[in-house]
């Protein structure tokens, strides 16, 4: 399956939206954070848009062909998120006109994965 998929991300990397572009210019090369993001990633059967494996966050970036949460989308979001990731989705609008909010609801997101080691016992 996994070979199937690697054909269309490559493709996909290639033909990226605006808005995946812009947002692909904040997380790649640590930048965001000091974090790792992949672009166009297949997992499963699926190709996500961005992901952090460290941090079991995927990012998708809906366009116009999603003028609505469709079911596909539910059951994608389930499928990783039965497996640990949480999923963010923006708007190519979002991404575009409020590139600012979109960065720090994922920052917010990432911190609310971070939970601090419980102290030692005396």
């Amino acid at each position: 399956m996994l070979m199937d998929l690697l054909p269309n991300s490559k493709t996909l990397r290639s033909q990226m939206t605006d808005a995946e572009l812009l947002l692909w210019r904040q997380l790649r090369g640590h930048r965001f954070l000091g974090l790792k993001f992949k672009r166009q990633k297949p997992m499963g059967r699926y190709i996500v848009d961005f992901v952090c494996l460290e941090h079991f966050l995927i990012i998708e970036v809906d366009g116009g062909q999603h003028q609505q949460a469709s079911d596909k989308d539910a059951a994608r979001d389930r499928y990783f998120e039965d497996r640990g990731f949480r999923v963010l989705r923006f708007w190519n609008h979002e991404v575009l006109g409020e590139t600012e909010a979109v960065l720090e609801r994922i920052r917010l997101t990432l911190l609310e994965g971070f939970s601090p080691l419980p102290s030692p016992l005396p």
